[in-house]
């Protein structure tokens, strides 16, 4: 598993989707490296990992636990979009002694759809999206392979992570995009009603790729969250 590392600070980690890589926090990395060491992953089977055979959710999930505790990583902020945020929810529920804040933007881990059907929607994802990004999303799947996006595509629709839930003890914060074709804002109020204490932001004008379609403001509702005071009690 490939990562970049950016900034100094407590550790931010950045888990991509499907079709993904460390590529698409591109515009979040200058907010986030002002105040926060932030490790950018590629999964195996993805961006400068692509060599590798793609994992898992599972597999993913027990990676990432195995690599925070190998990098003594504590007090963390998880952060992981579609399939990554699906990742992460496993990662928070295995590791709760590593992960302070747990962020999900646009998670899959309630998606109950067939592989095909998914598929379909794919076009009006795109569309609502930020079109000069398109390119990237082509590329990266490109550098994937249909192989790995079918085989992770077919995994993450079987695995639900409704039994995780109960188990994150993390503070958690659910992000979504108003548009999201893919992976539904209802999915997101569910998500976030299921997990104790869990807050709910929604981003209208975003499609499933949040952190590209508002920056700025998922940016700002990131740092909010981790920076800001926290409630008493």
């Amino acid at each position: 598993m490939h990562y970049r590392v950016s900034g100094e600070g407590s550790p931010v980690v950045l888990v991509h989707g499907l079709s993904g890589s460390s590529r698409w926090w591109r515009r979040n990395l200058d907010a986030l490296t002002r105040h926060h060491r932030v490790y950018s992953l590629d999964l195996s089977g993805y961006g400068s990992s692509r060599r590798q055979r793609a994992l898992t959710v599972r597999d993913s999930a027990a990676l990432i636990g195995n690599w925070l505790e190998a990098e003594q990583l504590s007090d963390v902020t998880l952060v992981g979009h579609s399939m990554g945020g699906h990742i992460c929810i496993r990662v928070a529920a295995g590791h709760p002694q590593r992960i302070e804040n747990l962020i999900l933007v646009a998670a899959s881990g309630l998606l109950k759809a067939s592989a095909y059907r998914t598929a379909l929607n794919l076009p009006r994802a795109l569309v609502t999206g930020r079109k000069r990004f398109v390119p990237r999303i082509l590329t990266d799947a490109l550098l994937a392979g249909p192989l790995n996006l079918w085989r992770n595509a077919r995994d993450l629709l079987k695995d639900s992570v409704q039994d995780c839930l109960p188990l994150i003890t993390s503070r958690t914060l659910v992000v979504w995009g108003e548009r999201d074709a893919l992976v539904p804002l209802p999915l997101g109020q569910l998500l976030a009603s299921s997990i104790a204490g869990a807050r709910l932001e929604t981003i209208s004008h975003a499609g499933h790729v949040v952190m590209v379609d508002a920056p700025d403001e998922f940016n700002a509702a990131v740092l909010r969250f981790v920076d800001g005071p926290r409630a008493s009690g």
